[in-house]
């Protein structure tokens, strides 16, 4: 995500850090400053801040580790004003295990207020909560408070929350997968209005929310039609066969005067007949302005790639697309190149198939 800063890794998966979050502390800083002039509150805020987000912190690993129990990486963790974002490599196949992804994170929240409320206990019980909110009362009552308001909030039904993955997870163990998606968007997108006329009312953190679970339920529903779509359908049917191959040892020159002359933007590389790595427009770009055009290729090219085969279905090779950040995908049958998939290929194929569809449909 752009504008975020690494800031560490925990339990091997990388935590970043969005610029906004860093403008909300600076705006929470100066806010308690300006209402009390007390540099001792202001720090008190902040503090409180960084240690409610530690444990939004912890609620992404919840989903992110129950995610690699069944095989699943996740890319990162991002914070964000209005809280974190763990990316998952892919969603779960199965109905259980999504259900069991989405539970983990409330989850975390549930046992942090256990584990404060049994500390609060041992060292003489919790002040009245009554009065506790998330600006006003002792630290860890607050922090107790929130994270029980964090586990609630979370499990709203609106989709692609935790709640809203709950939902679908349910019915998609009645339903097929891409009907299911469209009943708990739908859903989702009726609590985005809800927040947001709420929002328009009182506080404007509702409107961001609105915004967030308005879009994700729109990509959540095209990502699913679009698995619906590429179903049984083999990558040969989608390849390109028409190609430029690239040696580790060319010129980055040679890369461009291919990417001129054509329209192939991403390129493998190949080395005694094996790809070796794949050299992205991006990357090309970037080796270009750092080192020139006589740079090698492989300076520049990746050697984190994926391989598909003819015969495997298109659903699972879009999957490994956007599992990477390269858009090109290989194609290798008994170790040799034969071709390469890319987002734009499925894309266009996806076009055709919708206009015989229509055109089908019309007579």
């Amino acid at each position: 995500m752009g504008w975020s800063w690494r800031i560490g890794r925990i339990a091997g998966i990388r935590v970043f850090i969005h610029a906004t979050f860093l403008l909300l502390i600076v705006w929470i800083g100066v806010a308690q400053w300006m209402r009390d002039r007390d540099l001792a509150a202001s720090a008190a805020a902040v503090a409180f801040v960084l240690a409610l987000f530690a444990c939004v912190v912890l609620h992404e690993l919840g989903h992110a580790l129950t995610a690699r129990r069944y095989g699943i990486k996740t890319r990162d963790i991002t914070l964000l004003p209005i809280g974190g974002v763990a990316r998952l490599e892919r969603m779960p196949d199965e109905p259980k295990q999504e259900l069991w992804v989405a539970l983990a994170g409330p989850a975390v929240n549930v046992a942090i207020a256990a584990v404060l409320f049994g500390v609060l206990l041992a060292t003489g019980g919790p002040q009245p909560l009554a009065g506790t909110s998330a600006t006003g009362g002792p630290f860890l009552e607050r922090l107790l408070v929130m994270n029980v308001f964090l586990a609630a909030f979370n499990m709203l039904p609106a989709f692609p929350m935790d709640g809203g993955r709950v939902v679908r997870a349910l019915l998609a163990t009645r339903l097929d997968y891409t009907r299911a998606t469209q009943i708990a968007a739908t859903l989702g997108q009726g609590m985005a209005l809800a927040f947001g006329l709420l929002g328009l009312f009182t506080n404007p953190m509702l409107l961001f929310i609105a915004l967030f679970v308005w879009i994700g339920a729109a990509q959540e529903t095209h990502m699913a039609q679009v698995r619906t779509a590429l179903s049984g359908i083999p990558v040969g049917r989608a390849m390109m066969t028409e190609f430029h191959a690239l040696s580790p040892a060319d010129p980055l020159s040679r890369a461009v005067e291919v990417m001129l002359q054509s329209a192939q933007q991403d390129f493998p590389v190949v080395e005694d007949g094996r790809v070796v790595g794949v050299l992205t427009r991006t990357a090309l770009l970037a080796a270009l302005t750092a080192k020139g055009e006589s740079a090698p290729v492989r300076e520049a090219m990746t050697s984190e790639f994926c391989l598909a085969d003819p015969l495997d279905m298109l659903e699972s090779a879009f999957s490994r697309l956007q599992e990477r950040d390269c858009s090109t995908l290989p194609v290798v049958r008994g170790g040799r190149l034969v071709g390469l998939v890319t987002l734009d290929n499925i894309g266009e194929l996806m076009m055709v198939r919708n206009a015989l569809q229509t055109k089908r449909a019309t007579g």
